[in-house]
């Protein structure tokens, strides 16, 4: 999905926090949780969920391995928490994307967004179709469930705007784009060509208009 929030940051991580009796003991163990997801984030969206391991991770983090299964006691539990918040992020983001006064002008704006983000220095695709496909024969695993829930809500989103302009049938044309997406995607990380979003933007204004 177009959304580029730096691959190193990860604001707002404390809000995943429970809540703990002394301030400072609170802030310290925040500072190290958060350091362990800006770790876990980069290295998990540069390199693969499954290639990371948490030694890696750890040393990322700058501390032990035993500090950091005291934070999260699985690989599991860390991506998922991780996807958890890049979610949160991404949907935040497109919450806050210009509404447009027509389809067309959305959807030129949405995949152009998308080609900026492609454009990127290491950009290696979307994180939450990235995980499923790792993670393909783990039917069962959280991180599964998260990006279900991520691409979802992304539909939803495109859903919301195509209500710009008089577009019946939105949720068909939501589910249109987001395969459009998902393809221009997958083939710019094949070519290394971003000519495909202008391609993509073009086939999904043309089912719009055809209604």
């Amino acid at each position: 999905m177009p959304v580029h929030c730096d691959v190193n940051t990860l604001i707002g991580i404390l809000g995943f926090m429970s809540k703990l009796p002394k301030k400072s003991e609170k802030r310290s163990k925040q500072q190290t949780r958060l350091r362990i997801l800006n770790a876990a984030f980069g290295l998990f969206w540069r390199q693969g969920f499954l290639r990371v391991s948490m030694d890696e991770i750890a040393a990322r983090a700058g501390i032990t391995k035993r500090a950091l299964y005291q934070h999260f006691a699985s690989k599991d539990e860390l991506m998922a928490m991780t996807l958890a918040h890049s979610s949160e992020l991404a949907i935040e983001r497109l919450r806050a994307f210009p509404r447009a006064s027509e389809p067309d002008e959305f959807i030129d704006s949405f995949f152009a967004d998308l080609s900026e983000w492609a454009a990127k220095p290491k950009w290696s695709g979307g994180g939450f179709t990235r995980v499923v496909v790792e993670l393909a024969d783990l039917r069962g695993h959280p991180a599964r469930a998260i990006a279900r829930n991520h691409k979802t809500a992304v539909e939803q989103w495109l859903a919301e705007g195509l209500a710009t302009g008089d577009v019946s049938s939105r949720r068909e044309h939501a589910r249109e784009i987001m395969l459009l997406t998902e393809g221009a995607m997958a083939l710019m990380l094949i070519h290394g060509d971003r000519s495909y979003v202008q391609t993509a933007a073009r086939a999904a204004k043309r089912l719009v208009r055809r209604e």
